[in-house]
């Protein structure tokens, strides 16, 4: 794979600054298209998601390729030193159970308080209507921060975020802060002295909830200064020098990562197995009962996806790398999603 890629993308898309994060870790030269940018000839992504690659095919030609996940495994491949994911197997599966549970449980969070407080709402219409194309004048931008609104509200339906489970987010989030906070009082990464993909994960969510919307952003500045300053921290690790040595050992996770993936277990696990089923039966909803409380949503086939994704890798692992990751997911509440 040629250097420098060609991404598309936005500074409000946590997955964007996943990626452009990793990039800088990775030093793996790029060139950041905002995504207003028309750029003639470029394919475009079906659905069109950010970020979005511009990588050459076999045919070598250009396709446009999403999915931080897919993606994060490729460059690992392709690009030599550096690598996010662990060469221990059973510690590169719990990192990829916590950087599923940052992409797909966190941005609720992120999405949630982005859309649901009025202060929230204002800011993230004005400021994302900045991001697609301009200037703009006073008028434009309030016309196109009512269009961003409009569309975006609507949509919290497809994280499950409502009346009834809005609070099961929020504590559910201050959770997830107070872990960290208690993880980065002695350690660097939550995968220990160097970043796994699940530090990616967590860190593109956090960069909105702990740095631009003005109500989460207010709880991280009171119970978590650690996170606070841990995103900012992880925009650019360039310059970092990781060594083998400092990766987590599986066998000894400190109870702080414990809490983390005990959250996981807790919020994320039932939704995932309870979603599959859906899909299973047909069905294009689903119930299920989180930290709880009950919660309905719209089955979604791409988390259906991400529970694959983690059962192929448990089945993958070798009898003792397997038994050394149950051990360390057990009492967690993970344990569902990798029963028979």
């Amino acid at each position: 794979m040629n250097a420098p890629l060609l991404l598309s993308g936005a500074p409000g898309s946590p997955y964007t600054r996943k990626m452009v994060a990793l990039l800088r870790y990775r030093r793996i030269a790029y060139r950041w298209l905002l995504s207003a940018q028309a750029v003639p000839g470029l394919p475009q992504a079906k659905p069109p998601l950010l970020p979005t690659f511009y990588l050459l095919g076999l045919d070598g030609a250009l396709q446009a390729v999403t999915d931080s996940t897919p993606l994060i495994r490729r460059f690992d491949s392709e690009f030599e030193g550096r690598a996010v994911i662990p060469a221990d197997p059973a510690l590169a599966l719990i990192d990829a159970l916590l950087e599923d549970f940052g992409d797909e449980w966190l941005t609720k969070a992120m999405f949630h308080y982005r859309w649901t407080y009025a202060a929230d709402i204002r800011k993230a219409g004005e400021v994302l209507a900045c991001w697609r194309g301009g200037p703009h004048d006073d008028a434009a931008l309030a016309a196109t921060a009512q269009a961003v609104r409009d569309r975006q509200i609507p949509r919290l339906r497809f994280v499950g975020s409502n009346l009834q489970t809005g609070p099961v987010i929020e504590a559910g989030y201050r959770r997830v802060l107070l872990a960290l906070e208690d993880h980065f009082r002695v350690h660097r990464f939550l995968m220990g002295a160097r970043p796994g993909a699940s530090d990616f994960a967590l860190y593109g969510q956090l960069t909105q909830l702990v740095h631009f919307d003005p109500t989460p952003m207010a709880l991280a500045a009171e119970i978590a200064p650690r996170v606070v300053a841990w995103v900012l921290m992880m925009e650019d690790l360039s310059g970092l020098e990781p060594g083998e040595a400092d990766w987590l050992d599986v066998g000894r996770l400190p109870d702080s990562l414990r809490a983390l993936l005990r959250e996981s277990g807790r919020l994320y696990a039932p939704l995932l197995m309870a979603n599959a089923q859906a899909l299973q039966a047909g069905q294009s909803e689903f119930q299920a009962l989180i930290d709880g409380q009950p919660w309905v949503q719209q089955a979604f086939p791409y988390q259906g996806k991400c529970l694959a994704w983690l059962k192929r890798d448990h089945a993958a692992l070798s009898p003792a790398d397997r038994a050394r990751a149950d051990a360390a997911l057990a009492g967690s509440g993970n344990e569902l999603l990798f029963s028979p």
